[in-house]
C-alpha cells in the first residue's frame, strides 16, 4: 500500500480482501463501483462486480477510503 494512494477494500467474492486503487476517481465513479477482470470469477476471463454500500461512510484523502462489496459475476 502506497501512502499517497486511495483505495477501496474488496469485500466478499473471488477478490475478497484485496485493495483496489481508486486514486483520482471522481465521486460518481466510486458510486458506480467496479467490474474487475479476473480468472477467479464464475466465468474464467469474466468480471467480478463490486459496489459500494450507499449508506456506508467514506473518508477522504489517502489510505482506505471505502469498501466495495461483491455483487456477482458477469462473463
Amino acid at each position: 500500500m502506497c501512502p499517497e494512494q486511495t483505495y477501496a477494500v474488496l469485500i466478499g467474492g473471488p477478490l475478497d480482501g484485496l485493495l483496489l486503487d481508486i486514486t483520482g476517481w471522481q465521486p460518481e465513479e466510486v458510486a458506480d463501483g467496479a467490474a474487475l477482470p479476473t480468472e477467479l470469477s464464475r466465468w474464467p476471463g469474466g468480471r467480478a462486480l463490486y459496489d459500494p454500500d450507499p449508506y456506508e461512510a467514506r473518508t477522504s484523502g489517502p489510505g482506505v477510503m471505502c469498501r466495495f462489496h461483491y455483487s456477482g459475476d458477469t462473463p
